[in-house]
């Protein structure tokens, strides 16, 4: 039996340049930032990162609110979108055909940074009855589920930068091979507090604020590049086969047409160029394209000094770096390391922008690193170039990566 093509077909963006589809889709095209300076007590410093500049407790009863952290509001939110966008009001009438796939890494860190407070500074010897549910890594996705009627499988994934792209990988192979219709896919993250933005100032990975404009901090590719920046928010995505989108006429965005995963299989926390190789390659050959076939890459950059020179590397190798290679960007330029959402959220405007005929801006470039040589868009979205096959690339702690191809329903022939 052949596969089923893959057809998304809702879209749901809660992001720092924007808390819908359109709204996401104009900070693309105008390279407009939503990092900002935040603050983290008891931490006394300021940092930069990718934030969502708006509250969402009005949404949810106060019996609600005791069982969702920050993290599951946005993944509730997310997905609602998506889903209204698809048309589909509940999943139920799926039964068991229908799945969530999701991703998160921190749980629900305000809600734990809250108990911390009340254990070590109020000296409580037990934490509110609720707090076990508010910090499970898979709530976000079980929340969904509940509220949207999904039956079948509701699986989280936990790959460190790579996770919602495995999840979206993971939910469009079961479709493709008939597991499964319809899933919600995606991920959610709200890592700003405290407990994260210490360890990854630990980590000496991430940058300082630029001191001119904290909005120009991250600077993927850059000869001046300094360091990541987190940042928070919610992207997810109605997928489903071709078969059911077009039976129940609902417009298709784009397909996702090629998934490769790998892992480095070398250090815990140091990537490698074969693994990210092996995963661009996998991609490439599940879709049956050639590497020229390509017209966009949405990177991973996250402006570290040795991330950025190692992705490079493997992208080079797979694709090369002149005129006829694929345009190379990083839209963390503007919204920050969503962590566990990023790779959805960089799929997803990958998917906006190409049917935009856009190409991304690794906004406040500058001077590219030559130690980082691709076909670079540059610091300035470029409009008005079409293409019809388009991948977003992830490389997470641990050396799992994901590569993910996407295709316009319409494609020429090569």
């Amino acid at each position: 039996m052949p596969r089923r093509r893959v057809a998304i077909t809702g879209l749901g963006l809660i992001s720092p340049i924007g808390l819908d589809v359109q709204q996401n889709l104009h900070s693309l095209r105008n390279a407009s930032s939503g990092i900002r300076l935040v603050q983290g007590p008891p931490i006394r410093k300021e940092f930069a990162a990718g934030a969502v500049p708006q509250r969402f407790e009005e949404h949810f009863t106060k019996l609600e609110l005791p069982f969702l952290d920050r993290c599951q509001q946005l993944a509730i939110l997310g997905a609602r979108q998506a889903s209204d966008a698809a048309g589909i009001a509940d999943y139920a009438a799926y039964g068991q055909r229908a799945g969530v796939y999701y991703s998160n890494i921190n749980g629900g860190t305000a809600t734990i940074m809250d108990w911390f407070d009340s254990l070590l500074l109020k000296g409580k010897q037990a934490s509110r009855p609720f707090t076990a549910m508010a910090i499970m890594g898979n709530a976000g996705g079980a929340q969904v589920a509940i509220r949207q009627q999904v039956l079948g499988p509701v699986l989280s994934y936990n790959s460190a930068c790579a996770s919602s792209g495995i999840a979206i990988g993971e939910a469009a192979r079961a479709i493709a091979d008939g597991y499964i219709d319809v899933a919600l896919a995606g991920g959610a993250e709200a890592p700003l507090t405290a407990g994260v933005l210490g360890i990854f100032e630990g980590s000496r990975a991430m940058s300082s604020p630029d001191p001119e404009d904290p909005a120009r901090t991250c600077k993927p590719f850059s000869a001046s590049r300094s360091g990541l920046v987190l940042g928070e928010g919610s992207a997810w995505m109605v997928l489903e086969s071709e078969e059911a989108a077009l039976a129940r006429g609902a417009r298709i965005h784009a397909f996702v047409s090629g998934y490769g995963v790998s892992c480095d299989a070398h250090h815990i926390g140091m990537p490698e160029s074969g693994g990210q190789v092996r995963a661009l390659e996998t991609a490439l050959a599940s879709a049956g394209l050639e590497a020229h076939q390509i017209g966009y890459i949405n990177a991973h950059a996250t402006a570290t000094h040795g991330g950025d020179m190692i992705e490079s590397a493997a992208i080079r190798q797979v694709f090369g770096a002149g005129d006829d290679a694929p345009w190379v960007s990083s839209t963390k330029a503007v919204h920050g390391h969503l962590i566990g959402a990023t790779s959805s959220l960089e799929l997803a405007l990958t998917v906006l922008a190409m049917q935009d005929a856009l190409l991304p801006a690794s906004a406040h470039m500058g001077e590219a690193d030559p130690r980082c040589e691709l076909h670079h868009v540059g610091a300035t979205p470029v409009a008005g170039v079409p293409y019809h096959h388009a991948l977003s690339f992830s490389c997470g702690f641990g050396g799992t990566n994901a590569a993910l191809i996407v295709s316009l329903p319409a494609v020429p022939p090569s």
